[in-house]
């Protein structure tokens, strides 16, 4: 019998692990399983492009062309209930079953929710159907209120004063993007949506928030009432982990997997924004990270692996985010580090490299218009993936070429 490959979740990493298995040779059945009905589409340009371009189109990943030309057998709209690893059966809500020979789940996150904060006028950022609400809603004479201040709900901000709509963001902390930013990056984009036309309200909690048929009121713990005609929630996101933890798996902040993506089963593997893995590089660090890239090389990597490869996760984290005419990127882990290294690249561009107390470079951040900090993030990265303990005036010096002292690493 011909060995089936099954991947559950059909976004960036279950979709290129898919193509990936090809790619590396397979000549088994490949399935990919997909909780959605639409083909495989990117998410991040939702709350950008997405948003801004005149007519909405989501970004197909894998055309039903090119999965049919790869022989990869598409099942969207198909809801898993349960894993059955002793007879290796997916179980379908719907009673259907799916047998596996190797299993990867690539189930993604789902935003998290606020208790009880559900409505006609709430909506949470997710899928195609999520945007296209949010489209609807904004536009000059509408107004969209945003609970919180991370990556999702900056973006989103951005966007919908770059449509027309005004804008109230709320951010029940001191500052915005205070998981994994610097605070000084944190603070010039904070007086980039200021300059905007945002409004910007810190340090109050949310009381309640109340849905009606034509606009909702948040209410805060300080008592001030906000009324808009929308209210986006992002405030994170959590790991879709019920399927592996109904099937035995372990779980740490996410699917629990080894520096393989291998699960507790050696027959199943998690990669992506579900799982959780050690990260070599800071010292076997467990982490779950959320990002594209990340995505994309656990499917690669995924791919191999179940095909017996053997390698090790060796990845340098990466994260971006677009507001505006602003590009923020940043390679590494940032509370990594001790001490920070400033160097200005001119036309207000800037990077911040993240020492460790033996001098190691664990993390840069950079932030610029457009792609002025692209190709230094890039050389930082790979800087970061060798360990390397640059001269730090040299760092802080931007005639001195980053390529020079990758070349001395």
């Amino acid at each position: 019998m011909s060995q089936h490959y099954v991947i559950v979740g059909a976004g960036e990493c279950g979709a290129r692990a898919a193509v990936a298995l090809r790619e590396q040779g397979f000549a088994g059945d490949v399935t990919l399983v997909g909780g959605e009905s639409h083909l495989p589409y990117e998410r991040p340009p939702l709350s950008k492009e997405g948003m801004l371009a005149e007519l909405f189109a989501a970004k197909t990943i894998a055309t039903a062309e090119r999965l049919a030309e790869a022989g990869i057998a598409f099942r969207g709209g198909f809801a898993v209930a349960e894993i059955d690893r002793a007879s290796k059966h997916l179980e379908g809500v719907d009673g259907r079953a799916i047998r596996y020979d190797k299993l990867l789940l690539a189930t993604g996150a789902a935003p998290r929710r606020l208790p009880g904060v559900e409505g006609e006028r709430i909506v949470y950022l997710r899928t195609i159907e999520d945007a296209l609400r949010l489209r609807g809603a904004l536009g000059a004479g509408r107004h969209l209120a945003v609970i919180g201040g991370g990556f999702i709900g900056l973006e989103l901000a951005a966007s919908a004063r770059q449509r027309g709509a005004k804008v109230t963001l709320i951010e029940a902390l001191p500052r915005l993007l205070s998981r994994g930013v610097p605070e000084a990056m944190a603070r010039q984009i904070e007086a980039r949506h200021l300059a905007g036309g945002v409004k910007l309200v810190f340090g109050d909690g949310i009381a309640g928030v109340a849905s009606g048929a034509d606009s909702a009121v948040v209410t805060l713990a300080s008592g001030r009432r906000i009324e808009a005609d929308l209210v986006l929630v992002g405030i994170g996101a959590v790991p879709n982990v019920a399927l592996a933890e109904g099937g035995g798996l372990a779980i740490e902040n996410g699917i629990a997997v080894d520096r393989h993506l291998a699960t507790g089963d050696p027959d199943i593997f998690a990669a992506g924004d579900c799982c959780s893995f050690p990260l070599e590089i800071y010292g076997g660090r467990r982490v779950r990270l959320e990002s594209w890239r990340n995505a994309q090389d656990q499917g690669n990597l995924a791919a191999r692996n179940m095909l017996g490869a053997g390698e090790a996760i060796s990845s340098v984290p990466w994260f971006w985010s677009d507001q505006y005419e602003l590009t923020l990127q940043i390679a590494g882990l940032s509370d990594e580090g001790t001490t920070i290294i400033r160097r200005d690249l001119g036309d207000e561009a800037s990077i911040l490299f993240h020492l460790a107390a033996d001098g190691r470079l664990v993390a840069a951040s950079g932030l610029g218009v457009g792609n002025a900090v692209a190709r230094d993030i890039r050389l930082a990265e790979m800087l970061i993936g060798k360990r390397a303990r640059p001269d730090v005036k040299a760092l802080g010096d931007a005639g001195v070429k980053l390529k020079g002292l990758l070349a001395a690493a």
